[in-house]
């Protein structure tokens, strides 16, 4: 009995003694989940599997992303925001589905986004087209296209990537501004949705981002009408800024930013935070900017990528207030 009894104490430490091991061992040792709140193809997604190949290299361990549209980015927030807090799973956002969605829709969600959910790093971003179909659409300019939709009242079909996303609310503001009646048409699998459909003319406008669109507009299916930057861009010196055409104050870009459940660690936060950081400065990814027409956005910490989203989130609560676009009634 007594040897018995060694043996067993002898096991028992050796399992409490690996158990130790392993909650010792350095974040990250085991593959992370990146939830995308798209379907494959768009901006989002490109943005994080660009990014999940990095960090492979520089974490040393698969970044396996996963696809979970829907629901205005809610599918996905929830089940990031329910993980378990351990830095294994993490989402890789956008304006959309982490900034419009969480004021829009917050009474559809079963979390407290403000509560449950944490920025990690930002990512891209990218200026913004406000473009047309040209399938059986006569305006040429933007001056055209709001002439004939003020000619055409509901008539006009704009797309969206769903209920709050950036291309429903800046088309709101801008219907509201200039005194238009247009039809939204939301799609639950994003810019690519987006895209075919506006470039078969089942749809006529839409916001987008100036990355994707780029061969719909040099085969002549899309044109941009204008842009949203603080001015034009080198490559595409003839379109106007919607400022300059008298509507000031539109957001600038389309950004992707990457998260975490609220409970996760800030050790393991600061290792995620400065290994996309790091990622951004990557010759490899610096070459997916540049032919992306995308920036990475300056930030020193996980601190200021905080007070970015905080300061991005109240002036979108004010804008929309501002307009009064209400869609969580």
């Amino acid at each position: 009995m007594k040897r018995l009894s060694g043996i067993l104490a002898l096991a028992l430490g050796l399992v409490l003694s690996a158990t130790g091991v392993e909650a010792q061992a350095p974040y990250p040792n085991k593959p992370i989940r990146v939830l995308v709140p798209y379907a494959p193809g768009g901006l989002t997604d490109v943005v994080a599997r660009h990014y999940a190949e990095q960090l492979r290299k520089s974490l040393g361990q698969n970044l396996i992303v996963e696809n979970k549209p829907g629901a205005s980015g809610i599918i996905a927030i929830e089940e990031m925001a329910r993980a378990r807090p351990d830095g294994y799973t993490i989402m890789i956002g956008n304006i959309s589905t982490n900034a419009l969605t969480p004021v829009l829709l917050a009474k559809k969600m079963r979390i407290n986004y403000d509560n449950d959910v944490q920025i990690i790093a930002r990512l891209a971003e990218a200026p913004v087209f406000f473009i047309a179909t040209t399938t059986n659409f006569p305006p040429k300019t933007f001056a055209e296209f709001i002439d004939y939709v003020k000619k055409h009242p509901g008539d006009v079909r704009y797309a969206s990537a769903g209920i709050g996303a950036y291309q429903h609310v800046n088309t709101e503001i801008l219907a509201k501004r200039a005194g238009l009646q247009m039809l939204h048409i939301p799609f639950k699998d994003g810019g690519s949705g987006i895209l075919r459909d506006v470039a078969g003319g089942d749809t006529h406008v839409s916001w987008f981002n100036v990355t994707n669109p780029v061969g719909m507009i040099k085969a002549g299916k899309v044109r941009p009408l204008a842009v949203a930057a603080p001015q034009r861009l080198a490559a595409w010196p003839d379109v106007p800024t919607i400022t300059e055409l008298g509507f000031p104050g539109f957001r600038a870009s389309q950004w992707s930013a990457a998260f975490a459940p609220a409970g996760v660690p800030r050790e393991i936060i600061e290792v995620l935070h400065k290994a996309f950081v790091a990622a951004a400065k990557t010759p490899e990814m610096q070459q997916t900017f540049e032919r992306g027409g995308m920036t990475a956005p300056s930030q020193n910490s996980v601190d200021d990528a905080k007070a970015w989203l905080k300061d991005e989130m109240d002036t979108w609560r004010r804008d929309i207030a501002a307009v009064g676009i209400k869609v969580d009634e």
